[in-house]
């Protein structure tokens, strides 16, 4: 059960759902929702019976980005860092993988929750959107890392510029999601594919999403030490243990990320 306002949160079969729930506003960030998100994705992170996280939006919408409505802050700069910042590196950083499933617009700051999660499912009506340039802003949140990383700089300023509404279809198509499927199955995919990896090995997700993080930074010869160091963590774990046990047995492995 949940207790928030603003944001739902469930468990079920070792995936947290949780749901951005403000849909009168197309689930646009204000500050309860800023404070409550970051709290639902710590709890996600801390509980031993999460192996996955799905991101979603209640409505029609994942979110339209910043509520302009609830006032502008002093110093932009200190809300993003302070209020933002911390959720999208919670994700980022997450020992668990998070899959977002896109329904609707992912606009502004909502695109930069989208494609901090470490999968994207997005339905096929869905759309990613940097809304910025229409009102005189550049993109935040982590945006132009995401988009410059994926589309190459020339691509990703076009995007930026021309404020595109990129299509569920053209976001698999340049990488920015892993699958598009029905709008009226989104969910349901979405959590049948997180449930899915959950049942894979927790040690294994956790450092090979570890690994493509630090992959981003280093060059291929610190790259391949590195996944020396984190193959070791792996290699004298139960979890493998188990999974090659189960390989003889020729039967399902049960990993409980030891």
């Amino acid at each position: 059960m949940s207790d928030f306002e603003t944001v739902r949160y469930a468990v079920d079969q070792g995936v947290a759902l949780i749901t951005l729930n403000r849909p009168a506003v197309m689930n646009a960030f204000n500050g309860q929702m800023r404070r409550e998100l970051l709290a639902a994705v710590r709890r996600a992170i801390d509980d031993a019976a999460v192996r996955v996280v799905v991101l979603t939006g209640e409505g029609r919408g994942f979110s339209a980005g910043a509520d302009l409505a609830d006032g502008i802050p002093p110093l932009v700069q200190q809300q993003i860092d302070e209020e933002y910042k911390p959720v999208l590196m919670a994700i980022s950083e997450a020992p668990k993988p998070f899959i977002s499933a896109v329904n609707g617009a992912a606009a502004g700051i909502g695109s930069s929750f989208a494609m901090a999660c470490d999968l994207t499912v997005m339905a096929d009506n869905a759309y990613i959107y940097q809304a910025f340039m229409a009102i005189a802003l550049v993109p935040d949140g982590g945006a132009t890392w995401h988009l410059v990383r994926q589309l190459g700089r020339k691509r990703a300023f076009e995007v930026i510029v021309e404020g595109e509404r990129m299509s569920a279809a053209r976001c698999l198509e340049l990488g920015l999601a892993n699958r598009v499927v029905p709008a009226e199955r989104l969910l349901e995919e979405t959590l049948a594919w997180a449930r899915a990896i959950a049942k894979k090995a927790p040690l294994a997700l956790r450092y090979s999403k570890e690994a493509l993080n630090k992959a981003m930074q280093l060059d291929l010869a610190d790259t391949i030490s590195y996944e020396a160091k984190l193959q070791n963590i792996t290699f004298i774990s139960e979890d493998t243990r188990e999974g090659v046990q189960a390989f003889f047995e020729k039967r399902p492995p049960v990993f409980k990320g030891h």
